[in-house]
C-alpha cells in the first residue's frame, strides 16, 4: 500500500446497508435540530433574564454554547454522509473535525468541573462566595478554560499532521477520531499515543477527580445541615449538574474504554452516537425540567412571543 502525510480517507458512518438511511437520517436529523433548539433556548432564557445572571448559569450558558458548537462538529456531516452514502473526507477536512472535536470535548469535560467547584464554593463558603465568584474571575477562568482546550488540540493535530497514513483508507466510524486514524498509518504512533495518554489522564481523569473531590466536600457538608428541607435545598441546585456529570462522563467511558476489536461493533457506534450527539441534546433539558428559575424564564419568553 502507498503511504501519503495528506491522504483522503472514506468515513464509513453508521450503516453499509442502503435500506435503514432513511431512517437513521430521519432520526438523527430530528436529534440534532432538537439539539440546536434547546441549546439555543437555554443561551437566550440565561441572557435575557438578569435574575440568571450568576456564576452558576454563566457556566451552563457557556456549556450550551459548547454543546451547540460540539454536535456541530460531527452531526452536519454524519448527516451528509447518510443523505450521500458517499462518505468521502480529504486530510485536511479530517483534521479540521477532530481540531473541534477535540477542543469541545475538553470544553464540556473542564466547564462541568468549573460547575462543581462553583456549587462547592456556594454550598461550602456562602459567605465568601460572593467574593470567591465574581463575574471577573468567572469570565477569566472560562478565558482560561477555552485557551487551554485549544491548545491541547493544537498540540494533537501538530503531532498527529507529521504522521504516514495509507491512502484511499476507510476509517470505520462516522467521524474522524485519533483511534482509528492511528490504526491507519504507517508511521510509528507510539509517540501520539503516549501524547494522548497524558493529555487525556491531565483533562480527562483530572477534571472527574476534581468533581467527586468537590461532592465529597459538598456531601460532608450537607450531611452537617440539621434539618431535612435544608439539605433537599443545598443539594436541589446539585442533582441537575450530578446527572450531566454521570451523562457525559459514562458515555465517554463507553466510547473510550473498549478494547481495539470492538471499535466497528454497533455497541461502540451506539455509545459514540450517545456522547457526541444524544448527550448534548439532554443536557439542556435535564437543567430547564429541574430548574424552577430557568422554567420561569423560559416561560415568560415564550409568552411574549
Amino acid at each position: 500500500m502507498n503511504c501519503s502525510r495528506t491522504p483522503d480517507f472514506v468515513l464509513a458512518g453508521l450503516s453499509r446497508g442502503p435500506g435503514n438511511r432513511p431512517v437513521l437520517f430521519g432520526v438523527f436529523l430530528v436529534l440534532y435540530l432538537v439539539s440546536l433548539l434547546g441549546n439555543a433556548l437555554l443561551l437566550l432564557a440565561i441572557g435575557a433574564d438578569v435574575r440568571l445572571h450568576t456564576p452558576m448559569y454563566f457556566f451552563l450558558s457557556q456549556l450550551s454554547l459548547v454543546d451547540l458548537c460540539f454536535t456541530s462538529t460531527t452531526a452536519p456531516k454524519m448527516l451528509e454522509d447518510l443523505w450521500t452514502s458517499h462518505g468521502s473526507i480529504s486530510f485536511s477536512g479530517c483534521l479540521s473535525q477532530l481540531y473541534f472535536f477535540a477542543v469541545f470535548a475538553d470544553m464540556d469535560s473542564l466547564l462541568l468541573t468549573a460547575m462543581a467547584i462553583d456549587r462547592y464554593a456556594s454550598i461550602c463558603h456562602p459567605l465568601h462566595y460572593p467574593l470567591l465568584m465574581t463575574p471577573c474571575r468567572c469570565g477569566l477562568l472560562v478565558g482560561g478554560l477555552w485557551g487551554v482546550a485549544h491548545f491541547v488540540s493544537l498540540v494533537h493535530i501538530l503531532f498527529l499532521s507529521q504522521l504516514y497514513f495509507y491512502t484511499n483508507q476507510e476509517i470505520p466510524h462516522f467521524f474522524c477520531d485519533f483511534g482509528p486514524l492511528f490504526r491507519l498509518s504507517c508511521s510509528d504512533t507510539h509517540p501520539n499515543e503516549i501524547l494522548m495518554m497524558l493529555l487525556t489522564g491531565l483533562l480527562g481523569i483530572g477534571p472527574l477527580l476534581c468533581i467527586i473531590s468537590s461532592y465529597t466536600h459538598i456531601f460532608q457538608a450537607v450531611a452537617r445541615v440539621p434539618s431535612a428541607q435544608g439539605k433537599k435545598k443545598a443539594l436541589a441546585t446539585c442533582s441537575s449538574h450530578l446527572s450531566m456529570v454521570i451523562l457525559f462522563y459514562s458515555t465517554v467511558f463507553a466510547t473510550y474504554l473498549k478494547p481495539p476489536s470492538t471499535s466497528r461493533s454497533v455497541g461502540a457506534l451506539a455509545a459514540a452516537v450517545m456522547y457526541t450527539l444524544v448527550t448534548p441534546t439532554l443536557n439542556p433539558f435535564i437543567y430547564s425540567l429541574r430548574n424552577k428559575d430557568v422554567k420561569s424564564s423560559l416561560k415568560r419568553g415564550i409568552s411574549i412571543y
